[in-house]
């Protein structure tokens, strides 16, 4: 039904090996740590590593083992996904340590707490706790406050994008961009991908609705801080670089976003993923279209980040 290619095809098989027939809260988070660590490589030569925390939020942080910029570090927040519910700091280890090294930048990933023990808001708190530690110059490492990046996937994409909303509506600093990769933002059930996409590889249409009632379990509308495209305007955002995957019910969640932020004039592009399944970062170095996709982000990231404001 969905024709991805052989080589993804693959990754998604091995992916779903690692799905076990316990569906409790720990049987689902330790099969999914399980399937990260055997997708994750090893560290590459030439980072800095260190756990530490900021604000109260636990936080991860990869660096080049060069000098301090005199101006501080270039900075890109990561905020992982795992639809609010699993992952953490090791889980997407192989992203953040990939970006370090390819940018020569500092990443710092959140380790914000997780549902249905912390519900929304919690994740959102613990985001908007770690962005104002960096900008009060709490974190051990020199930043450059003027180049920094807010990204995340997939429930980290919501959270970057939610990350936005909140300091535009505070009227705080916002970063200089805002980068999400298949995110859900709480589009409408009706939108065509949750349809045409709802039994695709690695992720359904049931398993983003549970995720989500997991999140958000209150009664009455959610928070425009838990779903982005609640919010009531989109101007005065941040630019956007919007990644989703083709063979994804998120899709269109992106999709809407990223028309909505360009009908408030915010410079957005629209990566469209052709081909690709919702959670395919993994298969970096396996699959010539994931490899595309890492290509361009590392060309975006590049340009917002080592470029002087």
């Amino acid at each position: 039904m969905y024709p991805i290619s052989p080589q993804l095809a693959a990754f998604v098989a091995k992916t779903e090996s690692f799905t076990s027939d316990d569906s409790s809260l720990a049987g689902l988070r330790h099969g999914y740590d399980r399937m990260c660590q055997a997708f994750t490589p090893p560290r590459p030569p030439g980072l800095l590593v260190s756990d530490f925390s900021l604000s109260g939020v636990g936080v991860r942080s990869y660096r080049p083992k060069a000098s301090t910029p005199s101006e501080g570090w270039p900075c890109l927040l990561y905020i992982h996904g795992g639809g609010w519910v699993v992952g953490g700091l090791d889980s997407h280890d192989f992203i953040c340590f990939e970006l370090a090294s390819a940018l020569h930048v500092l990443v710092i990933a959140i380790d914000y707490r997780l549902a249905p023990e912390h519900p929304f808001p919690a994740a959102y708190e613990d985001c908007r706790a770690v962005w104002q530690a960096i900008h009060v110059g709490e974190s051990p490492h020199a930043i450059d406050r003027q180049r920094v990046v807010v990204m995340g996937d997939s429930a980290g994409g919501s959270l970057a994008a939610a990350l936005c909303l909140g300091l535009r509506d505070d009227g705080q600093s916002l970063p200089r961009a805002q980068v999400l990769i298949y995110p859900g933002l709480g589009g409408p059930p009706d939108l065509p991908s949750r349809r045409d996409c709802q039994d695709a590889p690695l992720l359904s249409s049931a398993d983003t609705d549970g995720y989500l009632a997991l999140y958000c379990p209150g009664p009455g509308k959610p928070s425009a801080y838990a779903m982005p495209l609640l919010a009531e305007a989109f101007s005065g955002l941040p630019k956007a670089l919007i990644a989703v995957a083709q063979y994804d019910p998120l899709r269109d969640d992106g999709r809407l976003y990223a028309e909505r932020l360009q009908a408030a004039a915010v410079e957005t592009v629209l990566y469209p993923g052709k081909g690709l399944v919702h959670g395919c970062l993994r298969a970096r170095g396996q699959v010539a279209e994931v490899d595309q996709l890492y290509r361009y982000l590392l060309a975006y990231l590049g340009r917002e980040l080592l470029t002087q404001v």
